[in-house]
Parts: structure tokens; sequence; C-alpha cells
């Protein structure tokens, strides 16, 4: 894989999908790429300019993918940004089960177009799927599309407009700045999904891994993720007052709470370009190779065996293949220190880490 650069805010640690330019800029860099795939939504909420992005990719005769797993909502109300099939994409997956109303795995792909050969899409997904779905996650998903038919356009206006309220009532306690216009323009995020409600608390002395436990333990409250200085509180068309009062009370008894708390575990953020591996295997190779665990400290320089991956958001550091360096491994591991949680290396704490035997 060929990896483009997001862009990066400096000033509050916070990427941004690639814009159409730099995606162009990556296709004169390797033009043997067989396409282009783009995550957005982001899981923060922001958005790239997925119509700019697919006119790049077709002036080329390539596809665009789209991962647009929070965006199960987002073809049912014209407050939302604009769904990834509507703007030129020629395949786009969705995960229903996210901001949709499936079972977990209830997750559907979207074809178009006459780049993607639809059986050779069709025999890769057979690759991937079970021969023994359940029953009852097909029967969700069909019963929230009809609901999104018969219902999506209110249910979603009305989720739009508790979010606005909620936006506004966590911006008045003290210390939590409520992002929104700071996320988009033309160096930022091309659009945003107003129902990701998220909040820098930085300035509270307290990190968001902190806040999310604290919530979790006192008010049985789960945030959509948090990070070293920010949490993300995700509504949906299934929220109402009552729900969104809980999360108002919870955040104000927190609030209170952490003047109380321990200096968070410093998390040490490398500038972006220090954070691209250098891919010397394909993944496959490196993974089911002969492999060998050293101590982290030992690992710069050697070939990555194991993936790693913060979540939430789920977004890969590492892959299998990659050569790794002292500031990524830095930045995992006091990442872990601090409270992010790596579950796929074999040791989930990154005090060792699986390597290739030879190289």
């Amino acid at each position: 894989p060929r990896w483009i650069t997001p862009r990066w805010d400096t000033q509050r640690h916070i990427s941004h999908p690639p814009s159409p330019e730099q995606v162009e800029q990556t296709w004169r860099e390797h033009p043997e790429a067989a396409g282009a795939l783009i995550v957005s939504p982001s899981p923060y909420g922001t958005c790239a300019d997925i119509g700019g992005i697919a006119r790049v990719c077709h002036r080329r005769g390539k596809p665009l993918i789209v991962d647009e797993a929070w965006g199960a909502h987002l073809p049912f109300h014209e407050r939302l940004p604009t769904w990834a099939m509507d703007a030129g994409a020629d395949v786009c997956v969705v995960s229903v089960h996210k901001m949709g109303a499936g079972f977990e795995q209830g997750s559907v792909f979207h074809l178009q177009g006459t780049l993607v050969d639809p059986e050779r899409l069709s025999a890769c997904a057979d690759l991937l799927m079970t021969t023994s779905p359940n029953v009852m996650v097909y029967a969700a998903m069909d019963g929230w599309r009809r609901q999104m038919v018969e219902h999506g356009h209110e249910l979603l206006a009305s989720a739009l407009d508790l979010a606005a309220g909620v936006r506004s009532e966590i911006a008045r306690i003290p210390g939590l700045e409520v992002l929104e216009e700071q996320l988009l323009g033309v160096e930022a995020s091309h659009d945003l999904d107003r129902l990701q409600v998220l909040v820098d608390i930085s300035s509270t002395g307290t990190s968001g891994y902190q806040a999310a436990d604290w919530l979790r333990e006192h008010k049985q409250l789960d945030l959509g993720m948090s990070d070293h200085r920010r949490f993300l509180a995700t509504l949906s068309f299934a929220d109402r007052d009552l729900t969104a009062e809980r999360l108002l009370s919870s955040l104000v008894a927190w609030r209170a709470a952490a003047e109380g708390f321990p200096r968070p575990r410093p998390l040490y953020v490398p500038p972006p370009r220090q954070l691209e591996l250098e891919s010397v295997m394909l993944p496959r190779d490196a993974f089911f190779g002969e492999v060998e665990t050293i101590a982290v400290e030992d690992a710069p320089g050697r070939v990555a065996a194991e993936q790693v991956t913060p979540y939430p958001p789920g977004i890969p550091v590492v892959v299998p293949g990659e050569r790794l360096t002292r500031p990524v491994l830095d930045y995992l591991r006091s990442g872990a220190e601090a409270g992010m949680t790596l579950p796929d290396p074999a040791d989930p704490s990154l005090r060792s880490i699986r390597v290739t035997a030879h190289g």
C-alpha cells in the first residue's frame, strides 16, 4: 500500500482527511496504483471532499472506494454531509451497526459505475463472509432501511436539533471547548457530521482517557471515543431529551470530580511525517513468515510482523511489513501508558513487539 499523508492541525493535534490536491499528487508519485481508498467520515465526524477526490480518480480511469463506516445515516437528510455514492464514489462500505440500527457485523457495500467489476467484487466478498450468516443481522438492517425510508428525515432532523442543543450546553461547562467550525476550512476538513460532538478538554488539565474511564465507572455512560485531549459524544436518531440530559448531567459531575484527578501521563506526539513508516515487505509475507518477539526498546529498524492499532478509532499505526522507527514506538508506548487501548499486538502494553526474524 501507498499512504496519503493527512493534513495535520499542529495546534489541536488532530488530522484531517486528504484533499483532492493531495490525492492528485499521490497519483503522480504512484501512477501504477489500482485505485484510491479514503476514510470519510473520520471517527471524529470530519469528512473529505469525496466529489473532488472522485473526479481526480476518474480522470485517470481509476475507482474511488470510500470507507464510510460512520456514514450509514448520511443519505437521509440534507443537513448531513453528502453520501459517498451521491458524491461520485464507485464503492462505499457502510457499517449499519454504527450510525444506523443494525446488529454488530451488520455492514453493506454499495457499487455503481463500470470501474469495479461486480462479479470480482462479489467473489472477493465471498472470501471474507461467513457461510452461515445470521438472518437476524439481515432482518435488522432491512428493518432499519424501511424505518429510514418512511421516517428517516424526521428522525434525523430531531437528532440534529438535539445535537445542536447538546453542543450549546456542553460549551457552558468551564474548560470545555466544543469543536465545530474549528474543524472546517481549506486546510482542514470539507464537511462535518454534527451528530458527532467532539469536545476538547485539554485546558482542564485532564485527558480524554480519564474522562471516558470516569464516566464509564461512575455514570455507566460510554463515550464514542477519547484521546489524550478530547472526547467524542456520538448522538443518533435514537437519542431523545432524556438521553441528552443524562449525558449533560454526567459531564457536569465529571467536571467537578476532575478537579481531583491525577495529572495524566504525557503522550508523545511526533510530527506526522515521523509517523509514516516505510513498507519493505508485503503485509502477508511479514505476518505469516518466521517471527520473533523482542523488547520494544530494541525494535527500531526491525520489520513489524503484527499490526498495532489504537482503539478507538481503530486506525492502524503499524501494519506488518513496515520498518519500525523510534518516534512511532515512543508514540505508541507513551499512549499505552496514558490510557490508549492497543488490542492488536500480542503484548497490549507494548513492552514487547513481534518482528520478522530476518530483517
